[in-house]
């Protein structure tokens, strides 16, 4: 009996997360509170939520609590504000041809035990221009970068992985 607790609260949680998120991305992709668009907003977001809920459980995600969600908005702003400085640097050596690049492949190591916070650590850093994950084994990161600062793994690690692991390590645990 309590197996069947526990899969409708984790399907009741997964559906509140969902509806909230989901409507509040429909509120900002129309930017307005006319009635038809909160009452459409409503209406998506409830046939998403109902769909979605029994994935949120799969996916091995950790449950959402304001301290993880408030992680999780710092991370989206260090991720937008590390993706502004890696273009303007990458520009920067474009169009600049006496700047140098030095590319090359490092580790990086990563002290996140889950999967799917590897996944999103690996998809960070190449969003960021001038960095591509290559690879994830166990606990390292394979890593091409346009202009390699430091060839050890720790230095590289510090200057790669840690400004975005320790955002994820709240969320992930």
């Amino acid at each position: 009996m309590s197996q069947g607790v526990d899969r409708s609260h984790e399907w009741a949680k997964g559906f509140a997360w969902l509806f909230g998120i989901t409507f509040l991305v429909w509120l900002a992709l129309v930017s307005s509170l006319a009635p038809p668009e909160v009452i459409s907003g409503c209406i998506v977001a409830l046939v998403i939520s109902i769909l979605g809920a029994h994935l949120y459980a799969r996916l091995g995600l950790p449950a959402l609590t304001l301290k993880r969600a408030a992680f999780l908005l710092a991370y989206i702003g260090v991720l937008f504000w590390e993706i502004i400085k890696a273009n303007v640097d990458v520009a920067y050596r474009v169009l600049h041809p006496r700047i140098p690049i030095r590319p090359g492949i490092v580790v990086i190591r990563t002290s996140l035990k889950s999967n799917v916070a590897k996944l999103i650590l690996a998809n960070s850093i190449t969003l960021t221009p001038g960095t591509f994950t290559l690879d994830v084994v166990d606990d390292q990161l394979l890593i091409h970068w346009i202009y390699v600062g430091a060839t050890d793994v720790e230095g590289a690690t510090q200057l790669i992985g840690k400004r975005f692991e320790k955002y994820l390590k709240p969320i992930f645990g």
